[in-house]
């Protein structure tokens, strides 16, 4: 299933949640962008969010998240080690960004980026005793590596998924993070599992691709 619907079902997932919990714009933000990076993180694993005959829109929309993330990231980099300035819902939002573009594209050098900053993400859990973001990094730094609908594509990673989710809303004591991410990424799973390759749930215990029909 193509990224932009798996992106459109994250930023639904997002929305419905910030109309059910308390509203400030602040946490509707963090809701949309939790969704829908939680939605299309599977697809860190191999072929990107778009294919190679993307419209201009698209290409566009594509570059904006990347350059905008990574510009983010870079005041963030200088905050950090100038200031000694960590701040999660800012880090979350450009990560998000800069993801959210990576994840479009494809190749060696894509998965090499994708894999730096995992492993800059697990550096700053493991400094700052954050198990959730520690986890986070980790993922972020294997999945590009894994087979495409792998590991990223089961229940183990659902649960993996879910516990970052937990970590990531006792950080930001903000109620139904935990319950997005984990929406989030499902969404993902059961999306792909109504396409005719479906997905390998309970991979590499079970091999067998478990789909959906559609009537």
């Amino acid at each position: 299933m193509k990224g932009s619907t798996h992106m459109a079902i994250g930023v639904a997932i997002g929305a419905a949640a910030a109309a059910h919990y308390p509203f400030t714009l602040q946490h509707a933000a963090l809701y949309i962008a939790v969704s829908a990076l939680s939605a299309l993180s599977p697809d860190l694993d191999g072929p990107s969010m778009l294919s190679s005959k993307i419209g201009q829109f698209s290409k566009w929309l594509r570059e904006m998240l990347y350059w905008s993330g990574l510009l983010l990231i870079v005041m963030l980099i200088w905050l950090y080690f100038a200031k000694h300035l960590f701040v999660v819902e800012y880090s979350l939002a450009a990560l998000s960004l800069f993801l959210l573009g990576l994840i479009i594209k494809d190749g060696l050098m894509r998965n090499i980026l994708v894999s730096v900053i995992g492993c800059a993400l697990a550096y700053i859990g493991l400094s700052h005793q954050m198990t959730w973001l520690l986890g986070f990094g980790l993922f972020v730094a294997v999945a590009p590596w894994l087979k495409h609908r792998g590991l990223t594509h089961t229940v183990w990673a659902l649960g993996l998924w879910a516990y970052i989710g937990s970590g990531l809303e006792k950080q930001l004591q903000v109620e139904g993070i935990m319950l997005v991410a984990t929406a989030g990424y499902l969404s993902h799973l059961v999306a792909d599992s109504l396409t005719p390759s479906g997905v390998k749930w309970l991979y590499p215990i079970i091999k067998k691709s478990f789909k959906i029909p559609i009537a």
